[in-house]
């Protein structure tokens, strides 16, 4: 039994207490925590967890095994290191900071501390997902000949009208490490290495914010396939997101949580679309399954002494693929 407190209560929580209360029989939940009274009410009331906001107490007390942290990514690394330096492992919300820096800081710290460091991207653990990931594994696909990846995705302005959403200062990004860094993970995951060939990073005029809501880039992917990566959230109302793989042997869609390979010799393989959502104005409109698995994951593995398969390490190539997509554009990173 993992003994855990959740730190944030904000709007990234919903998916996770769906998730706690389905983890009964691995995970406790100590501690729901948050600065705001209101936040903790309301949390209380819809889980039946104990709640403080005594942040503090909810990082370092000794009847914890880790921290499931869910506040903005300007906190992270603050954060995460008393929970760390208090000997807690941790499960942190996508991205691993708002700065490359920060992530770099972070992962180092829960290595140096001997600590699991986990990262919330739960596409990973959708049906399709971990379908397509095992065939790749197994060599099903070939040598890969190409790939791209398509985030398609609508937040309207009123989305980015709420403090801080799409600053540097507290996100430290737009659309890559805020939204489709879920997609942009899988990607990288199933094709990485990556090398950023061009890139290009802007503001369309269907928003008013700081950072890019649209970047796309031409890629140099493993055994030197090129790849194509499109995400926005300005494709209104917002449409599943795409991965396509070919392969010398098979080529591989993935839309959303339907998976459909196509082999050479004839074959064919379908995963039908689970629930996957989140493409458009309510971002939080998913199914809370990947979540579980994640959590789940994230507890064996600190029983087990593995790292998770989201773990900081891979979450950190990811980062370190965006920023390179955003520097190599010229936007401004924080």
């Amino acid at each position: 039994m993992l003994r855990i407190s959740v730190v944030g209560l904000g709007m990234a929580v919903k998916p996770h207490a769906s998730a706690l209360l389905n983890l009964g029989d691995q995970v406790e939940v100590v501690w729901g925590a948050a600065r705001s009274e209101a936040r903790t009410a309301a949390f209380a009331q819809a889980t039946g967890f104990p709640v403080t906001t005594d942040v503090t107490r909810a990082l370092t007390d000794p009847a914890i095994d880790a921290v499931l942290l869910l506040t903005p990514p300007d906190t992270h690394l603050a954060l995460g290191r008393v929970a760390l330096e208090a000997g807690k492992h941790v499960l942190v919300e996508k991205p691993l900071d708002r700065t490359l820096a920060d992530a770099q800081a972070l992962v180092a710290l829960a290595a140096a501390r001997g600590r699991t460091l986990g990262v919330v991207l739960q596409h990973r653990f959708r049906d399709a997902a971990l379908r397509l990931a095992a065939l790749v594994d197994a060599g099903e696909l070939g040598t890969l000949a190409l790939a791209s990846v398509t985030v398609p995705w609508w937040r309207p302005q009123s989305y980015y009208d709420e403090p801080g959403r799409g600053t540097l200062a507290r996100d430290g990004g737009g659309v890559l490490v805020t939204q489709a860094i879920h997609v942009v993970d899988l990607f990288r995951a199933l094709t990485g290495p990556v090398e950023v060939v061009a890139a290009d990073a802007t503001t369309t005029p269907a928003h008013r914010m700081e950072t890019e809501d649209t970047a796309t880039a031409l890629l140099r992917l493993r055994d030197g396939a090129p790849g194509v990566m499109l995400t926005t959230t300005a494709f209104y109302p917002g449409l599943p997101e795409r991965i396509e793989i070919a392969g010398t042997e098979a080529s591989a869609t993935l839309t959303g949580d339907a998976l459909e390979v196509r082999w050479l010799d004839g074959r064919t393989e379908t995963v039908a679309a689970g629930d996957s959502g989140g493409t458009g104005a309510d971002p939080m409109a998913f199914s809370s399954e990947p979540h579980r698995r994640l959590i789940a994951d994230f507890a064996d593995a600190v029983a087990t002494g593995r790292p998770p398969r989201a773990s900081g390490e891979e979450a950190l190539a990811t980062q370190r693929l965006i920023h390179a997509v955003i520097t190599r554009a010229g936007a401004p990173t924080p």
